[in-house]
């Protein structure tokens, strides 16, 4: 497995070394460090921008080295550009596996006109994404899996399946028989009666039960045992996922991606990058590799 462990000099960044540390992996993991330097800060004068790589070449050999001490294969990286496009390509370039980044945890207005890294890796990474967050101890995780039943979610509940997981780690299934606002709204829309609307209820959380049968074959079949499933009738996703994880206390989200690109994941948005945003856990988001 090849994970890339984008760093800055934050607090955010240290929880992420510290979660990598702290989780067991597959045999053969490695793990690069990377830092970038902003090319805008080259027009402030060489002396600045040689500072910066000097600072970042010594971060994240700092890290790396703690990674090897820690029974890892690591190396690091310097590179330089806009972290929010160079993170992304420099992650497609290597093959990466798995891109983890620590959450700032910025305030909505500041990710709405300045951006951020995490919001660009979730967005645009062709391979898995994890946004860390801090967890209490080191021990035994609990992994809230969130599924619809598409082959995206199901990709997602076996790449959970197949990692190795802090010993007492407990698993629980969500699946939310979601369908369109409008459609709940009363009076319904013309082209459809109240039978049809109950049927169509019905169909929604008969696929929310089969998504939830689907991962508890799949983790069964990996040696876990979940500890809680739920099939939530008509509801948001997000925020149901969301709530539910709050309440559970989880250590971390793992979701599926659909990919959705362009003008659709400007107006929609997608599930995954809300959880990934708006969760006080980690989140991964699993991505299959073409």
């Amino acid at each position: 497995m090849k994970i890339l462990l984008a760093i800055d000099s934050s607090s955010a960044s240290q929880v992420a070394v510290q979660e990598v540390i702290d989780r067991p992996w597959p045999p053969g993991t490695t793990v690069e460090v990377v830092s970038v330097v902003d090319t805008y800060c080259g027009w402030n004068g060489p002396e600045v921008f040689d500072a910066l790589m000097d600072a970042g070449r010594q971060a994240v050999e700092s890290h790396a080295a703690v990674l090897i001490t820690s029974g890892l294969t690591s190396r690091s990286k310097v590179l330089c550009g806009d972290p929010k496009t160079i993170v992304v390509d420099y992650a497609s370039e290597t093959g990466a596996d798995l891109l983890i980044v620590g959450s700032h945890d910025a305030s909505d207005l500041t990710r709405f006109l300045l951006g951020s890294v995490a919001r660009a890796v979730v967005r645009h990474a062709a391979c898995s994404v994890e946004v860390v967050r801090p967890r209490s101890g080191n021990g035994g995780m609990k992994i809230m899996i969130a599924s619809d039943g598409s082959e995206f979610s199901e990709n997602a509940v076996r790449v959970a399946a197949s990692r190795p997981w802090p010993p007492n780690s407990e698993f629980r299934i969500v699946s939310v028989a979601e369908l369109p606002a409008m459609w709940f709204a009363k009076p319904y829309p013309a082209f459809l009666d109240s039978k049809a609307m109950e049927n169509l209820r019905a169909q929604a959380m008969q696929r929310a039960e089969k998504a939830v049968a689907a991962a508890e074959r799949i983790l069964a079949d990996a040696g876990f045992a979940e500890s809680a499933t739920e099939a939530v009738p008509y509801a948001s996703a997000p925020e149901v996922i969301l709530s539910q994880a709050e309440e559970w206390s989880a250590d971390l989200i793992v979701a599926g991606s659909h990919g959705h690109r362009g003008v659709r994941h400007l107006l929609l948005g997608s599930t995954a990058e809300q959880l990934a945003l708006h969760a006080t856990c980690s989140v991964e988001i699993v991505r299959a590799r073409n």
